[in-house]
């Protein structure tokens, strides 16, 4: 990632998009793709997307993230001053107290904090639950409902938590919205890429909005564009720190790559697996991975099989930082006859699958064999 485009996913991450308020956020990003498409446009509701035309009679496909975030609504003032709040999508109270919020008001965003009695004050701290909705409450510094007017606050007013993305070790952020915005920053990229190399295709690069309480946006863009096929991004949970029960929520480890061949497999797919492999032990052990997936492997030998080692410090979850990462294997292109028999195993393979996905991590595995 560039100096620019990572601004721009910091910018991007930084603006405030709760549900049914996306439009701060649509704008930066409209104004970031409008340079590499050739129109951009935006429905009623705030879904905005970017359009590619391709040749006349060639496939139209939506790529699609969503542009909105989690936070809280104003849904009472108290004569003291203190603001009630409801949910936006999925926020969870669990996490809430004692968290400094942005409300977006008629007069520009207000600080607010959620309460949190101290625990000297508290019952029952040895079997405390997690607070219901109803029972958070906001301190903007008022000290009735008319101060809390003035500052240009009112019911219905959105909030998200005052969080900004920063960097966690070398190679990780940590923000607030990375669901989605990361989908919408990788449509951006996309964009780039395509913009460069015309795509037969008409691709609309869809960023939708509404999508933490139900979706809505995608829907009206897919019937309003009428896609041959849409591919949509978004993100999943990890499952590699502590306390999370690998057997009812799988094993996803963070920068482990996408899951979409087990996720395919889950819905019932028969998935195959294209690749390369080494004669070694982490060949070996990635083959036996796969089986035990259910994933079926048709693997072109080779010699070392890519790897990439990090090796973290720290104990607790909240506190691992990466500290070195060690590539293992020659990157760049293949040599001719591992590409050809890569390119024989796609092309007997694609004539009998309804969807080939595509991943290269910049490993020299699409070479012009593969790709033709």
């Amino acid at each position: 990632m560039d100096a620019a485009a990572e601004s721009f996913l910091i910018d991007l991450l930084n603006t405030p998009s709760p549900t049914g308020f996306e439009m701060p956020g649509q704008r930066r990003w409209a104004e970031y793709v409008r340079p590499v498409a050739d129109r951009v446009e935006n429905d009623a509701y705030g879904t905005t997307w970017a359009t590619l035309e391709g040749s006349s009679g060639g496939p139209r496909i939506m790529l699609e993230a969503h542009a909105d975030e989690i936070g809280f609504i104003v849904k009472q003032i108290t004569k003291e001053g203190f603001l009630r709040i409801d949910r936006i999508g999925g926020s969870d109270t669990a996490t809430a107290r004692g968290r400094r919020l942005q409300i977006l008001g008629d007069r520009g965003p207000v600080r607010g904090l959620i309460g949190n009695t101290a625990i000297h004050l508290r019952k029952d701290i040895h079997d405390e639950k997690a607070p219901k909705i109803h029972e958070l409450y906001v301190d903007v510094g008022a000290s009735s409902a008319d101060e809390v007017k003035a500052l240009g606050l009112r019911v219905g007013h959105p909030a998200v938590y005052s969080d900004t993305a920063e960097r966690l070790g070398e190679h990780h952020l940590v923000s607030r919205a990375i669901d989605n915005r990361v989908g919408g920053f990788i449509l951006s990229q996309v964009l780039k890429n395509l913009h460069a190399q015309r795509p037969h295709a008409t691709v609309f690069a869809v960023n939708a909005v509404q999508e933490e309480i139900g979706g809505h946006g995608a829907k009206m863009a897919a019937h309003r564009l009428r896609p041959d096929v849409s591919i949509v991004l978004d993100v999943t949970h990890a499952t590699d720190t502590p306390g999370i029960d690998h057997a009812q929520h799988g094993e996803v480890k963070l920068g482990g790559g996408a899951n979409a061949a087990a996720n395919a497999r889950a819905l019932g797919a028969v998935v195959c697996a294209v690749g390369v492999l080494g004669r070694d032990a982490i060949g070996r052990a990635m083959a036996l991975e796969c089986e035990r997936a259910g994933i079926a492997l048709h693997a072109v030998s080779t010699g070392v099989t890519e790897a990439r080692t990090r090796i973290l410090a720290g104990g607790l979850s909240t506190t691992r930082q990466q500290m070195l990462r060690i590539d293992r294997g020659a990157q760049g292109a293949l040599p001719l006859r591992v590409r050809r028999a890569l390119a024989r195993k796609v092309e007997a393979l694609g004539a009998q699958a309804d969807v080939v996905m595509v991943s290269d991590y910049a490993a020299g595995v699409l070479g012009p064999e593969t790709r033709a």
